[in-house]
């Protein structure tokens, strides 16, 4: 369903994507993962088509979001969920308001039919009863399932999940993981899952990849990423301090291989 090939994107000097190239199949859960400001959020935003490359493709169904018209946008966005780090709600709307948003501005369908889809979503999300709260009253866990149900309400193809468990406590991170699980077997959607938690990684993916210095560097399912004898990969799914990659990503203190001593970044 999605192929990105080549994929090149810069800031400036800084080189973010540097010739990607991942297939993901139809109806399969991949995880990306990889350090932190390593590209892995830019990498999303060129599937949904808001962020241009520099050059590369991004194939969805076999046709380049570059090229889809500015008419035709917003349909081909309606096709892919995205739930957003930090779950992204809109303060001043209700749970009514932000799970139904992209259908009351983009779709011509009766308020009546909105309203049973929100609630649907909301069942399906554990969330019943709390269209008419706002997020301020919502628990961080919450707030990911509010954004989860408004990611899945316009029935999408394609679901992208930017850090689903980054910012809460282990016990929630797994009723979140659990719940893309339950949503990936009902919906049978595919999907795109962006993080450095190896706990949720090895229990959704079907299979997982590396993004390390702007490209892929390996793939395969989680038991074969657990096993890798690849010393990058090795190094950051154990969280090791010691290994290959290079102390200038560690943005402060490091252990450089083979002396046993911290030095300052």
């Amino acid at each position: 369903m999605i192929e990105i090939v080549d994929l090149h994107k810069s800031f400036g000097s800084h080189r973010v994507l540097s010739g990607v190239n991942l297939r993901v199949e139809t109806g399969e859960t991949m995880v990306i993962i990889g350090r932190s400001g390593c590209g892995k959020s830019v990498l999303l935003k060129h599937i949904m088509g808001i962020m241009r490359p520099d050059s590369g493709k991004v194939l969805i169904d076999g046709v380049n979001v570059f090229d889809v018209g500015e008419d035709e946008i917003n349909h081909f966005r309606m096709q892919i969920g995205m739930l957003f780090q930090g779950a992204a709600l809109f303060d001043s709307l209700t749970v009514r308001e932000n799970v139904g948003f992209s259908l009351y501005e983009h779709t011509h369908l009766a308020p009546e039919e909105i309203e049973r889809r929100v609630k649907e979503r909301l069942r399906l999300v554990g969330l019943s009863g709390i269209e008419d709260l706002m997020p301020a009253e919502l628990s961080g866990g919450m707030k990911k399932r509010v954004g989860l149900a408004r990611a899945i309400c316009t029935e999408p193809k394609i679901i992208l999940y930017d850090e689903p468990t980054t910012g809460l406590d282990p016990i929630m991170a797994d009723a979140i993981t659990d719940l893309i699980l339950r949503m990936q077997q009902r919906l049978q959607i595919t999907s795109i899952v962006v993080t450095h938690d190896m706990t949720s990684a090895y229990k959704v993916g079907t299979r997982v990849a590396m993004l390390y210095e702007g490209k892929i560097i390996g793939a395969g399912t989680p038991d074969e990423i657990r096993n890798s004898k690849d010393p990058l990969m090795h190094q950051f799914i154990t969280g090791s301090a010691r290994g290959p990659i290079t102390s200038e990503e560690s943005g402060g203190s490091f252990i450089v291989e083979g002396d046993g001593n911290n030095h300052d970044a």
